[in-house]
């Protein structure tokens, strides 16, 4: 029988352990997280995640954390983050599925550094996990359709979002959904119903330019933005806000990849049709290979579980 491994149980990985393990492969799932879903399936801690038909099948690692690897040999550490007697463990599998998603990318303003200033999936995070706001009062900003999963998760929380601000045109906003896409058209209808609800006012080509305040966040600086992203002088706005969350789009995490050996290309894992990588044996699915959201990530897990086994 064929032992797989799968690091990551967000969409990809999930989907991987899924197809490996019907095509008779033993699979070992692990993630840092207690739970599984990733980012896209987060839920409270104790909350039913509907993954248990799949964790069933396998061996399920939570709270598992790959510190080295070279080839296929991972080295884990089994517990809390900031638990005392993690175990170790060595595994040794025939085939290896790379899962291990994507960040945010944020780009710098004044002021970025008080608290207050939150990356959006961080916001996300909190909201969707731990059922907490992170302010009263927020402003949503940055680039990208992420901005709109992340005000309606903080409405959901009790957070007053003060405003979205997309940083893109229009013409470009238009090219980052799929309106030929019934499901992509349905999510949007939804993220734009919960906005009108709460009467939080989306703006398009405006950007936080600063964030002010002694201890904390007390107000941000917003102003309009030209198409090569430059400030128009005099159009600042300011919001009297005890938060911020900035996001501009997302970038891989390759760290297990490369040290396993495996190539890149544009700071992507390369991969064949099977999700294969130069690394024989190794495999990657997901943002790991390319940002493409969970309906593609988990595609391409499933390709690379069957694979691989």
């Amino acid at each position: 029988m064929t032992r797989v491994v799968v690091v990551g149980a967000g969409p990809a990985g999930l989907a991987a352990a899924a197809h490996a393990v019907r095509a008779g492969a033993d699979v070992t799932l692990l993630d840092q997280s207690a739970a599984p879903g990733g980012q896209f399936h987060r839920l409270p801690p104790g909350a039913p995640h509907g993954f248990e038909a799949i964790l069933s099948r396998c061996s399920w690692w939570p709270e598992s954390t790959v510190w080295a690897v070279a080839g296929k040999r991972l080295h884990v550490l089994r517990g809390p983050a900031d638990g005392a007697g993690r175990e170790r463990h060595v595994l040794e599998p025939d085939a290896l599925v790379l899962a291990t998603g994507a960040h945010d990318r944020t780009l710098p303003f004044p002021g970025w550094q008080l608290p207050g200033v939150y990356t959006a999936g961080a916001a996300q995070a909190l909201a969707k996990g731990e059922r907490v706001a992170v302010g009263r009062r927020v402003v949503v900003a940055g680039a990208g359709p992420f901005l709109l999963p992340v005000a309606e998760s903080l409405l959901a929380v009790g957070a007053r979002v003060l405003a979205v601000l997309e940083a893109n045109p229009a013409s470009t906003v238009r090219k980052g959904w799929s309106w030929r896409d019934a499901r992509k058209a349905g999510e949007l209808a939804r993220y734009a119903a919960a906005l009108a609800r709460h009467r939080v006012p989306y703006h398009l080509g405006r950007a936080v330019v600063e964030a002010r305040g002694d201890d904390r966040v007390r107000a941000v600086v917003t102003a309009r933005l030209r198409a090569d992203w430059s400030v128009v002088p005099g159009t600042e706005r300011t919001y009297e806000a005890d938060a911020v969350c900035v996001g501009h789009g997302f970038a891989p995490r390759p760290e297990l990849a490369v040290a396993a050996g495996c190539a890149l290309d544009g700071g992507f894992v390369r991969v064949g049709d099977d999700q294969r990588t130069s690394v024989p044996g190794v495999f990657a699915a997901g943002e790991l290979t390319g940002i493409g959201g969970a309906v593609a990530a988990a595609a391409e897990g499933a390709v690379a579980g069957c694979a691989a086994a």
